[in-house]
Order: C-alpha cells, then structure tokens, then sequence
C-alpha cells in the first residue's frame, strides 16, 4: 500500500484535490482579512459559509442556474454580515459575542430552510454543480495542467482574487483608508475619513465572499448540502488570516496548508493503513494548530482590530 504513495499519479490528485478544498476557505478567508483590516472581528465564519452553501444549493436547485445560485449566496452574506456590521459598528455591540451569535443562528436556520424545501429524506438532493474547465493548451502539461489548469471556474477566480485583492488593499485610496480606520480610527476621522463607512465596508466584502466560499462547497465540490458541510472551515480561515499576517499573499499560503493536508488525509483514510480514520480527520486540524504555534512567531495585528470606535468617545 505505502508503495503507492510515492506515484507521480498520487502527487497529481493530491495536488488538485487539495487545491480544489482549499478554495472555499480561502475565498473566506480573504473576505475576513478585509474586515480585520478594517478593524472588525468576524468569528461567525463558519455560518457566513454555511449561509452561503444553502442558499446557493437551494437557489440552484429551483431555478437551475449556476449564476443565480452564486449572485444568491452572495447576497445573503452580504445582507447577514450588514446585519452583523450594523450591530458592532453603529449599535457597538461586541464583535466576539455577536459572532458567535451568527454561528449558533445560521445553522439552526440552514437546517431548517433545507428542511422546508426539500422536507426530510435519507438521500440529500444533489444538483449539477461547476464542471472542471480544461485552459487549451494548458491543461495539457504534465502534473501542472492538471493541478492548475483543469479546475472549475469558481476555483480559478479565487486564486485571480489574490493578486486583486492585494493590489486593492496595498494600492489604492480605498485599501489606504480602509487600513487607517483598523490602525488609528481616531486619527483616521479626523483627517476626514468616514470610519464607520469604511468598516460597514470591510464586512460587506467579508461577507461577500464568506458567502462565495459557502456557495463553492455545496454547488462546486460536493453538489449537495448537508448539515455540517462547512465543518470547522470557517475557524481555519480565521486562522489563516492570522496565519497569512493579514496580508491576501499569506493567507493564500496558510489556506493552501490546511487544503492538501486536508486533501492527504482523506486519500490516507482510503489506504486503509490500520490508522483509525478519527486520528486521520484531525490531522489538518493539528497541522494548521501546531504552524500557528510553532512557525508563525508574534503576529500583530491591526492595532485597532476587535475595539469598537465610538465617535467623540475616548480611546
């Protein structure tokens, strides 16, 4: 059995299978590193992902569009991290405790939407989801083309979403600003920077794409939705971007760790080694833990990130 871990074969479909689990995590993670940026704290990933992958399942699966099924998905984290923004930007709320709230309300309500759609059966319904699109050309080097250039459109467009997002945040007026109101608000304000604007900012984009990364579990990966499909993944992309320095190069990488051994793990299991599969499924889990601990050193954040700017208040 172990012979068959060292084929060119092997390496391949690791590779694009871990490319394929590490995109609904990045594309949530990148999402949370505008809004930390911006001074805001979102623990409620995990039900921004999950709003996203049953709003996306459900919009396919009555109109049929792949499309509408996304443009949905992203609507609704728009509308619950609005939601969110309104309570710890204008109401000053505490991020920590209104994310936690979003997680226990989006997967009772997931579970409940999905069950009144589609009522309670033992076979999950499925739908056709985004099908691999093969760049000519491209797609026919050697291991390469398979890992990077036979993927579904929604994985291309989060790893274009890297460089884009980088170039936005470092580039231009709107990164500058948005980055001031998580450094220094009060400074920020009185160089006349809306601060709470460029915050509701932040988790619009957030939950932009934590809804995006949601959608591409249930209608570009597994083609269906089941409770608990986002499983965890909204903690790991909280941890990625602290892991990634806040920066969308970095989280790439902390996010490309997490999804091949993801991706290992699950092809391990399917080798039937004598391994009990519980110790197997935490593997991705304690790789991203221990480099945390022990590989990323004092990460520092944005100085102002978690602490509510009430305007005219004190520091």
């Amino acid at each position: 059995m172990t012979a068959n871990l060292f084929t060119l074969s092997f390496f391949t479909e690791l590779l694009s299978s871990g490319l394929r689990m590490t995109t609904p995590i990045l594309y949530t993670a990148l999402g949370e590193t505008f809004s930390e940026r911006a001074g805001i704290t979102n623990i409620g990933l995990e039900g921004l992902m999950v709003v996203g992958a049953v709003s996306s399942f459900i919009g396919v699966s009555l109109t049929g569009s792949l499309l509408i099924g996304v443009l949905i998905a992203i609507g609704c984290g728009v509308l619950i991290n609005a939601l969110f923004a309104y309570c710890v930007i204008y109401r000053h709320s505490d991020q920590i405790v209104m994310g936690m709230a979003l997680n226990i309300l989006a997967a009772g309500a997931a579970s409940f939407l999905y069950r009144a759609v589609f009522g309670i059966s033992q076979t999950p319904e499925k739908v056709e989801g985004f099908q691999a699109i093969s760049i000519p050309g491209l797609s026919k080097i050697p291991v390469l083309g398979q890992v990077l250039f036979s993927q579904n459109i929604l994985l291309y467009l989060a790893l274009i979403l890297v460089p884009v997002c980088s170039f936005v945040l470092f580039k231009t007026p709107f990164g500058l600003h948005l980055r001031s109101v998580g450094e220094y608000p009060k400074a920020a304000d009185s160089m006349g920077i809306k601060v709470y604007r460029m915050r509701f900012f932040g988790c619009i984009i957030g939950g932009a794409l934590g809804g995006l990364g949601g959608a591409y579990l249930s209608i570009a990966y597994m083609n269906m939705y089941v409770d608990n499909l986002v499983s965890g993944r909204g903690y790991i992309a909280l941890a990625a971007v602290i892991f990634g320095k806040w920066n969308p190069k970095g989280v790439l990488m902390a996010t490309l760790l997490f999804g091949f051994t993801d991706a290992l793990q699950m092809r391990l299991q399917a080798m039937s080694l004598g391994i009990p599969y519980q110790f197997m499924a935490m593997l991705p889990y304690l790789v991203t833990l221990a480099a945390l601990v022990c590989f990323v050193g004092k990460s520092v954040g944005p100085a102002a990130n978690t602490v509510n700017y009430v305007r005219g208040g004190k520091e």
